[in-house]
């Protein structure tokens, strides 16, 4: 008779291999622009279960978890050698995030995490926590990530255990396993918060996009998603932030924005993809927004459409943090067909397809937000009078 040890273990074990095997569905009747899928790709339930269980019958009798996971979300990506591998945010029912690899062969299912997380040195100031990296393969041959490193205030008053300070880590590998670390990024601002490098020089130096921020929650006189250049990336230091593309009253970004993944190259420009943030009587709700910026000047944005790329629909606004979407990984391929991996409300990962061609159609026809609710009714029914015009043109 199998012991409950045994049979606990097979079960979990059989359940696993279900989902890691679990074929992905496109929904049906999409907006044109991207397809979504059924399910996640990425879950707390993809977390192996040797990160979570003790596998020895003598000190676990009842094959009981021991170290827990609580989620998986925001990764970096990235396409090496035909394969996806997404650098995700993992976790634990502790509240401390780390990283891990999950790959897959063809980037909507069938993604399985490596069987050991990544091992992120520590700078002479000890991260407490590590999450939301941005993986970027640069022209100089290395593939860096950037990522939130945060520490406790140390200006905070006593007793407040909730006040912390973010600032950019960066390391660098060339097969995601070994990982060297860098020394933070350096600037002016009292908080830096998603910061992605271009993966081209700039001037012959390293590009930045940045968040200045004057708190860890609130923008306060933060301006949006900044620029910056520095002449080293061992020692990275901007002396100068400008503003590429600023928040705006009663708009997705009115809160606080701030740059996605590193921007894809196309013919056209710097395709972006970003998050915004508004309030709500909810709290705050985080959408995915697009744009355009120039090829020669990466820092002068040149189209903005309208409104939200993505934001959250059914299961997606429920979770940890509710209402949200939230993106640090894009994969395009050489073929022309784009990846955009996007957390749902701090709890799971989806992954939504389309093609340089379609998102370029979409930044370049979509209109940008006029600002004002009378603006916004005249560019509809400018759409309305041309669409009656052209079917009546065909009657």
């Amino acid at each position: 008779m199998m012991s409950l040890f045994e049979e606990r273990k097979q079960q979990l074990t059989e359940h696993y291999e279900a989902l890691i095997a679990r074929r992905n569905e496109k929904l049906p009747c999409g907006n044109g622009v991207y397809d979504r899928y059924n399910y996640p790709v990425l879950t707390a339930e993809h977390a192996p279960l040797i990160w979570k269980y003790d596998f020895d019958p003598n000190t676990n009798p009842f094959f009981s978890e021991r170290i827990g996971v609580n989620g998986v979300f925001n990764p970096g990506a990235i396409e090496l050698n035909g394969k996806f591998y997404l650098v995700a945010r993992v976790e634990g029912v502790d509240r401390k995030s780390f990283f891990a690899v999950a790959e897959s062969d063809n980037g909507i299912d069938g993604f399985r995490f490596w069987d050991h997380p990544l091992v992120m040195p520590e700078t002479e100031d000890p991260d407490v926590n590590v999450y939301d990296m941005r993986v970027v393969q640069h022209e100089d041959g290395w593939i860096y990530g950037l990522f939130c490193t945060e520490r406790k205030d140390p200006e905070a008053p006593r007793g407040d255990l909730s006040s912390a300070t973010a600032q950019c880590g960066i390391a660098r590998t060339k097969d995601l396993v070994t990982w060297e670390r860098l020394a933070d990024l350096k600037t002016k601002s009292p908080q830096q918060r998603n910061v992605v490098l271009h993966p081209e020089f700039v001037n012959g130096k390293y590009a930045f996009y940045t968040r200045p921020q004057d708190g860890f929650i609130d923008a306060g006189s933060g301006g949006g998603i900044g620029w910056g250049l520095s002449d080293s990336i061992e020692h990275a230091v901007i002396n100068e932030e400008v503003i590429v593309d600023d928040r705006k009253y009663h708009t997705i970004k009115e809160v606080k924005n701030g740059q996605g993944p590193a921007p894809i190259k196309t013919e056209k420009g710097w395709l972006h993809i970003a998050h915004g943030v508004r309030n709500t009587a909810a709290g705050l709700r985080y959408v995915l927004y697009a744009f355009l910026s120039n090829l020669e000047h990466p820092e002068v944005v040149t189209h903005r459409p309208g409104g939200h790329l993505i934001a959250p629909e059914g299961e997606e606004r429920v979770g940890d943090v509710s209402n949200v979407v939230f993106c640090n990984g894009v994969i395009a391929r050489d073929n022309g067909e784009v990846f955009i991996y996007y957390a749902s409300s701090d709890t799971r990962v989806h992954v939504a397809t389309t093609t340089v061609d379609r998102l370029l159609d979409y930044v370049l026809h979509t209109p940008e937000d006029p600002l004002r609710s009378y603006a916004c009714v005249q560019q509809r029914l400018d759409l309305i009078k041309r669409n009656e015009q052209f079917m009546a043109g065909r009657k």
